[in-house]
């Protein structure tokens, strides 16, 4: 059995970190090393899936519901705009293996990475 991620281990309180948002199957963090003005992680509260491939494959309703809380963020947050984002894979930068959502804000340009 694998150690638990860093995103099961705040949501139960293990690592400290202010979650500013949540539903049922869904929560809402900010990054620790944002690369926008407004960067967030929609992560879902199970760790069933490594990346999206998987949850879009295993739980697309899910998936779904990340994406209607990364709009509710981005409208709360900034102007409604945004860039929804996963990496999938160390080779793309994903260092965590528990599925995630990146949602960056905050006048970002069509070049831009965000940072």
């Amino acid at each position: 059995m694998s150690e638990p991620s860093v995103f099961t281990r705040i949501l139960n309180g293990e690592i400290s970190s202010e979650i500013i948002a949540q539903t049922d199957r869904v929560f809402a963090i900010r990054d620790i090393a944002p690369k926008a003005p407004v960067h967030l992680l929609v992560i879902p509260k199970t760790a069933e899936y490594r990346d999206v491939v998987e949850l879009a494959a295993g739980d697309p309703s899910l998936l779904a519901e990340m994406a209607e809380l990364a709009g509710a963020l981005a409208a709360e947050h900034a102007d409604g705009d945004f860039r929804f984002v996963f990496n999938r894979g160390a080779g793309a930068g994903q260092t965590v293996f528990h599925v995630h959502a990146h949602v960056l804000a905050g006048g970002l340009s069509e070049g831009s990475l965000g940072g």
